[in-house]
């Protein structure tokens, strides 16, 4: 008897949140806690640019970013996949074209499906 191999989970672990830092961090929570410091770090860093410049720019970077990664780690086999392009670019693939497509593939759906 061969051992079966599950599909990949393509359904999304959590819904999409609302697009502010209470609901954001709730699902960096939820999805990926190891990241939780750099997701208060940005925060705190995007309130205090904000303040300074007198302006909501950068707190709006700070909400596309994470509203990105959130899409992104909501779907397990997509985070995977955009780990693994990562590594390949990193790594120094000797055509990188292909990975360097398909990362920014990865990242307009997840901006889409953020709302963004």
């Amino acid at each position: 008897m061969t051992a079966h191999r599950p599909e990949p989970l393509t359904e999304p672990i959590a819904p999409m949140p609302a697009l502010t830092p209470e609901a954001l961090r709730t699902a960096v929570e939820r999805l990926t806690p190891s990241r939780v410091p750099a997701f208060v770090q940005d925060l705190v860093e995007a309130t205090t640019n904000a303040q300074q410049a007198q302006s909501l720019a950068p707190l709006r970077t700070f909400v596309h970013t994470w509203g990105v990664f959130v899409a992104i780690q909501r779907r397990p086999s997509r985070a995977a996949r955009l780990r693994h392009l990562e590594d390949m670019v990193s790594a120094g693939a000797d055509d990188p074209a292909d990975a360097i497509a398909e990362i920014r593939q990865i990242h307009a759906e997840a901006e889409a499906e953020a709302g963004l």
